[in-house]
This record gives structure tokens, C-alpha cells and sequence, in this order.
């Protein structure tokens, strides 16, 4: 987009506060956000919310580096991580309980939601699963190659599927936050 999409607002708020703020409005507490080589500002946006902060020092990667970033800072004494993008900004709180509640039925497997029959964002992984990130593979090749272990929750949340990609995905979002009144 040439812009930095975390701090795009979104009814007055920036990208990355919806994301969080759905997290903890879920009952998440242990939050860890990895952030981009030019992050002072997205910082400074975070200051004063419970999370922890890891920095992807690499312009233009993976997310798949990030991720690894990430589950390096968190420790592997986790049971399982949900990997919440931040360019899906209006995945709600009701979407996050569902897929915890659904991962405390069965830890096993990897949770993802579906609207309207697509499978979306947020996704959770058993931390056995998601470790195979270091290995050189994708959150794509692993739930891929453990396609048995995948559980499917159906959502009523159109941001599920709803992505930040280009500046009519934005325009979109923001009518849906702040439709115009005729």
C-alpha cells in the first residue's frame, strides 16, 4: 500500500488497536507483537496496553520470519499460539472466544474459522504445529501437511476474511466501521 498499514485508522483508531483491542476484549492476556524494522511510531501507539514487543529487524520479509521472531520471544512453554494479523483488523472478540473455546476442546488440532464457507483469520496452532515454522515451511505447508488436524469453526464475522491490502480494502473497512449516512 506505501503506507504503513498498522497505523492506517479505522474509525479514528489505528489498524493495529482494533486487532488488539479485539484480543483483549477475548480475555487473551499473553500478547506479543511483532513489529517491522521502521516501528517507533507503531510503538508509541502501544505504549500503555499489556503486550510484549519483538522487532523484525528485516524490511520486507515473511511472515513466516516474523512469525519465527515471534515464537522465539514467546518460548516454546506455550500450549498453543493464535496468529492474529494485523491487516485483518476487524476480526471481533465473539470470533477469538470461539476459537480459544474450541482450542480447549481440542488442543490437538489446529483451529481455523470459516465465513460463508472461506476459511479466514485468525488461526490457532498447537505449539507442536506451529514450531515446524523453523523448519522453513509456511503457516500454508503446515496446515497443509497436517490437513487431518485442521478444525473448522463456522462465524459470523465477515472480518474473518476481510484483508488490508490495497487502498479499496481500506475504503471498504471504513465504510463497514463508519458506513455513510445518506
Amino acid at each position: 500500500m506505501g503506507r504503513v498499514k498498522q497505523l492506517l485508522l479505522l474509525a479514528r483508531k489505528p489498524v493495529i488497536r482494533h486487532c488488539l483491542d479485539a484480543l483483549l476484549d477475548s480475555g487473551i492476556r499473553d500478547i506479543l507483537v511483532v513489529i517491522g524494522p521502521q516501528h517507533e511510531e507503531i510503538v508509541k501507539r502501544l505504549q500503555g496496553l499489556p503486550v510484549r514487543i519483538a522487532v523484525n529487524e528485516t524490511p520486507n520479509s515473511e511472515m513466516a520470519d516474523s512469525l519465527r521472531i515471534g515464537l522465539r520471544a514467546l518460548g516454546l512453554a506455550q500450549t498453543g499460539v493464535l496468529v492474529c494479523l494485523s491487516d485483518h483488523p476487524l476480526v471481533s472478540a465473539m470470533t477469538i472466544r470461539a476459537l480459544a473455546d474450541a482450542y480447549r476442546d481440542s488442543p490437538d488440532r489446529i483451529i481455523i474459522p470459516v465465513y460463508g464457507g472461506r476459511r479466514g483469520h485468525p488461526a490457532l496452532f498447537p505449539i507442536a504445529m506451529i514450531s515446524d515454522i523453523f523448519s522453513g515451511m509456511t503457516l500454508r505447508d503446515i496446515v497443509q501437511n497436517n490437513s487431518r488436524s485442521v478444525l473448522t469453526i463456522n462465524v459470523d464475522d465477515e472480518g474473518v476474511l476481510l484483508d488490508l491490502d490495497t487502498e479499496e480494502d481500506y475504503r471498504t473497512m471504513q465504510n463497514k466501521v463508519m458506513p455513510h449516512v445518506s
